[in-house]
């Protein structure tokens, strides 16, 4: 693997997770922010919801169904997710939670790895 900095290896997953969004769900977000922080990698994704499903969000029951829907389709693609981490990061992922905002279109992915990657990182630094 090329020797990245941590600027980079965000860049890296911001770039994955946006291709995963796009051809998974269906469309990409339009604002994508990765952080490393120790061990764990938070992203954050902005206005990820299709037409159709913001509009189903405007009813309760119709947000519930997207999360619902959403939530299921992260779970299938765990794996997937994972091994994405794991060949940027060169760690293992321990686990990944993520959730999803009907109104806003926000969804949080958190990623906790074996290693504190941060530390072995600089931002001048290569992994």
């Amino acid at each position: 693997m090329n020797e990245q900095t941590k600027g980079q290896i965000e860049a890296k997953i911001s770039e994955e997770i946006t291709l995963f969004e796009k051809n998974f769900m269906g469309r990409g977000p339009h604002e994508i922010k990765t952080f490393i922080i120790d061990d764990i990698i938070l992203i954050r994704l902005k206005g990820v919801l299709t037409p159709a499903e913001n509009n189903l969000s405007s009813s309760p029951d119709g947000a519930k169904l997207v999360k619902e829907l959403r939530s299921k389709l992260i779970e299938n693609s765990s794996d997937y997710l994972r091994t994405v981490i794991q060949n940027i990061t060169n760690a293992c992922v321990k686990s990944l939670l993520t959730d999803i905002s009907p109104e806003t279109g926000e969804r949080i992915f958190v990623f906790t790895l074996d290693i504190n990657l941060e530390e072995t990182l600089t931002s001048d630094n290569p992994l």
